[in-house]
């Protein structure tokens, strides 16, 4: 008998919360017909205008949480999802367990080739595995009955369908009286990248949580409306649940300091994907090196993470920092020098506009930095703070701050620490506002940006 696994529940649908593994197993169990579906988004916001398409997930017997956003969701409701569950990540292990068992697939969807393409695919993914037949989504499709009864004469175990939300789960849905395969399951645009119609986001992208940022540059036509539009609406959303619900994300501050945190940020990822995108070719074409620098930082209350910038210099600044201390132009703890050899062409534009800290917005998301707060030192400046300075991590590490729009580096770290112990002290929701409007002015204008 198979045990049921921890479920999440948002936006009142019954979520499976579990690992990849756990995930196969309860869809390959023999106990009774599995209905499935993958639930994102786009899905939520599309479940929210079209009522059919709602029933259908309500009826569905296993909904498996696809993409970022349901992770945002869950953290700003308080729960933590345990692995993304997206079908384009699930095919491949879907296959090999289902040779292993004895399987086969049947697939249905797409345009004319594609789903012959996905089982060429499917059997280099696994080697054995039966593929018991093909259909697209056009001719295929034009005879209903006659689909059912090539996909039952097929023999078949189990039933992906590629039709997209939400007509492939309204579909599975009126025929599953009829259907005989064990397991039926909606994947949307799976066939597309596993046939090679559609490149997949590179796996830095991916485990960004920034795929949708991808797929928008791929087909903007197509998608800009699902995500600069959809993603709001669905971040909204959330946010609405989140508030109903009552329940403050555990370990953060009070008051809607980190809603209007999760909002923003993702917002802003949202309007500025293609020009992210934009500058992660540029940094990858002029220099060598990952696109994205990784740096221990210190945060809230001593602990310490890993801050996202994009890359601005040589691949050797670190080892080459020593020869520079001398050099600073900063007064004080914080080093920091104008005419750094270290800084790559790409750089000094990424730096003269702040573009650099962009990726620190994922930082945000995470719950580990705030939109407006002190600025994330180094832990080896920490370790030289006076104690007037520790009042800095009594709040989270920020985007920008006090003295990002009173100058930047341009202000000396005495006068840094006071304008920010005075903002630990009097923080609030609307000074935040402030700031962060302040803060646009700030970035035009340059001062202090090296």
């Amino acid at each position: 008998m198979y045990k049921t696994p921890s479920t999440l529940r948002l936006f009142g649908l019954t979520l499976f919360n579990g690992s990849r593994g756990s995930a196969l197993d309860r869809l390959l169990q023999n106990e009774r017909p599995l209905r499935v579906a993958f639930v994102n988004a786009h899905c939520v916001n599309v479940a929210a205008k079209d009522a059919d398409y709602r029933q259908s997930l309500d009826a569905a017997d296993v909904l498996l949480p696809d993409g970022s956003g349901i992770a945002i969701a869950a953290r700003m409701s308080g729960d933590r999802l345990q692995q993304n569950l997206n079908g384009t990540d699930l095919f491949p292990p879907l296959c090999r367990e289902a040779a292993k068992r004895g399987r086969s697939l049947f697939l249905l969807g797409a345009r004319p080739g594609v789903a012959e393409a996905v089982a060429d695919a499917a059997r280099s993914l696994a080697p054995g595995l039966e593929i018991a037949g093909c259909l697209d989504g056009y001719a295929g499709l034009a005879d209903e009955d006659a689909t059912v009864r090539t996909i039952n004469e097929s023999g078949a175990d189990i039933l992906l369908v590629a039709l997209g939300v939400p007509l492939q789960e309204l579909w599975l849905q009126r025929n599953a009286p009829r259907l005989r395969p064990g397991l039926t399951m909606g994947v949307g645009g799976l066939f597309d990248f596993y046939s090679g119609r559609i490149a997949r986001a590179p796996r830095t992208l991916r485990a960004l949580g920034m795929e949708w940022a991808w797929r928008l540059a791929m087909e903007p036509r197509r998608m800009a409306r699902r995500y600069l539009l959809g993603n709001p609406a669905f971040l909204l959303r959330a946010a609405r649940q989140a508030v109903g619900e009552a329940r403050q994300p555990r370990n953060e501050e009070p008051g809607g300091k980190r809603l209007l945190d999760l909002v923003g940020a993702l917002t802003i990822l949202t309007v500025l994907a293609p020009l992210l995108l934009s500058l992660a070719v540029a940094i990858k074409a002029t220099s060598r090196g990952p696109v994205l620098f990784r740096q221990e930082r210190v945060g809230k209350g001593g602990s310490r993470f890993s801050i996202f910038k994009f890359r601005s210099m040589y691949c050797d600044a670190e080892e080459r920092r020593a020869a520079l201390l001398a050099k600073s132009d900063r007064k004080g703890v914080c080093f920091k020098v104008k005419k750094d050899p270290r800084v790559t062409p790409v750089g000094r534009f990424l730096r003269r506009f702040s573009l650099d800290e962009l990726p620190q917005l994922l930082n945000v998301v995470n719950g580990e930095m705030s939109l407006v707060g002190p600025r994330p030192a180094l832990p080896q400046e920490v370790a030289a703070y006076p104690s007037n300075a520790l009042e800095r991590l009594n709040a989270k590490p920020g985007l920008t701050g006090v003295w990002q729009v009173s100058g930047r580096a341009e202000i000396g770290f005495t006068k840094m620490v006071d304008m920010d112990v005075a903002y630990v002290r009097a923080r609030s929701s609307l000074l935040d506002l402030v700031l962060l409007v302040l803060t646009v002015k700030a970035v035009i204008g340059g001062r202090g940006a090296y």
